[in-house]
């Protein structure tokens, strides 16, 4: 005989929900997002885009009290700054596209370029001085500040020259490992200094470092050459009276509050006055002729103060998510070009941003150095987009990237020029 079939359950009309993930189970989601082959290339664009978008909401509101004085209309600086990234974003886009060997084309000319334009600034008559600094030179009705673009052209010139010497097997010594690296960057370093530009040397300096740490230069020569530099910056402070006021004030900065470390001090009140969420966009009170320069150098106590900690901590993230991907995408490329030129960049801008946020919260001297991306400046936001635009590019050769792009399918702009029958074919 056939055993008996139980009955059925009665349905008495429910059933069993999925059980919902928890903590652990969205951690591990999370850590497996991060090993996909396109992380780095949308954190660096994911970031890049955030950070543009609220600079240039934060130029508006750090600038516009100063600017209803001084032209009559809120949004004088606004309209620059969106011009200049209506410049630097197809810029950055197209370098994104380039191939490799364009950049290392680049290298020379861009390189030669940087050290023409550094000594036009030096000529009397040519270059323009503003805060005890001569770091401009007049083209046309704008400003141009050539350092600018020579940190872009260090980063290329340093990573090609080193790659050949890598291939070559020439980095067992020291002499062509340095030959010509250190005579290049020291001319580069001495052109600015001459310019009076303390924050631009520091961020030169440190490409020069990151270069030869990713390299993989000696230990004792690495140390010498920090050692070098760090000489270098304290002789740059004891020559001139006010770096060496700033650097007393930032020793004590309870003396001189309204004199050498008036802005110091103001910033700190701005970001203190912000607390948890701040006073909201557009109401702050540092930027009513308390605070100088909010808009370029002190534009994060601006950030602090209207948004608050939260505000400042987004920041920080966003920064902290982009050297990941700069290193990461050094880290995963095989080419050595690459691999150098992506080292420096990420360095370049990372501490950059280390160095302005740290001189607006106290904790290192003010330099004054933008705030990339954020910052109001064509001269710093350009360079630093294609910069960014070529870590994109990077990004695309990483392993498996490019079968995850062709899997992906085209993009917004290919779609767009397929529908206008402007699409390449293949």
């Amino acid at each position: 005989m056939n055993a008996a079939v139980p009955p059925a359950p009665a349905d008495d009309g429910r059933r069993e929900r999925p059980r919902r993930a928890g903590p652990r189970e969205h951690l591990v989601a999370a850590v497996g997002l991060l090993d996909r082959p396109l992380t780095s290339y949308y954190l660096v664009l994911g970031c890049s885009v955030m950070l543009l978008a609220l600079g240039l909401t934060m130029v508006l509101s750090a600038s516009l009290v100063q600017q209803i004085q001084a032209t009559g209309s809120a949004y004088t600086l606004f309209q620059k700054q969106a011009m200049w990234m209506a410049i630097g974003l197809p810029l950055m886009w197209l370098a994104s596209r380039l191939p490799v060997r364009t950049f290392r084309a680049f290298a020379y000319p861009l390189l030669l370029l940087s050290i023409v334009a550094l000594g036009l600034v030096l000529v009397p008559g040519l270059g323009h001085s503003a805060g005890g600094a001569t770091r401009w030179i007049g083209l046309g009705p704008v400003l141009v500040q050539p350092s600018e673009p020579a940190k872009l052209a260090l980063v290329l010139w340093g990573a090609d020259l080193l790659a050949r010497k890598e291939r070559q097997g020439q980095l067992n010594e020291w002499r062509p490992l340095l030959v010509p690296l250190l005579p290049g960057a020291g001319l580069l370093v001495l052109m600015v200094m001459l310019g009076s530009d303390l924050g631009t040397t520091l961020v030169l300096l440190t490409i020069f470092l990151a270069l030869l740490w990713v390299v993989g230069a000696p230990g004792r020569l690495f140390v010498g050459m920090a050692g070098l530099v760090c000489l270098l910056v304290a002789i740059l402070i004891i020559v001139e009276p006010y770096r060496l006021q700033r650097l007393t004030g930032y020793l004590d900065p309870s003396q001189n509050q309204y004199t050498t470390n008036y802005q110091g001090t103001q910033g700190q009140l701005a970001i203190a006055s912000g607390g948890w969420l701040g006073t909201g966009l557009g109401e702050g009170r540092a930027k009513w002729d308390f605070l100088p320069h909010a808009e370029t150098d002190f534009i994060f106590a601006i950030i602090g103060e209207e948004l608050g900690l939260v505000g400042t901590l987004v920041v920080l993230s966003l920064f902290g998510l982009l050297a990941y991907a700069g290193l990461r995408i050094a880290r995963r490329v095989r080419d050595p070009f690459t691999r150098l030129a992506a080292a420096g960049a990420t360095a370049w801008v990372v501490v950059q941003a280390i160095v302005n946020i740290g001189a607006v919260i106290g904790v290192l001297p003010i330099t004054g150095i933008p705030l990339p991306l954020v910052s109001y400046g064509g001269s710093a936001l350009i360079p630093t987009l294609i910069a960014l635009g070529m870590l994109l590019a990077f990004a695309k050769r990483e392993p498996g990237a490019r079968q995850a792009l062709a899997a992906r399918g085209p993009g917004p702009v290919a779609r767009a020029l397929s529908w206008l029958g402007l699409a390449r074919r293949q």
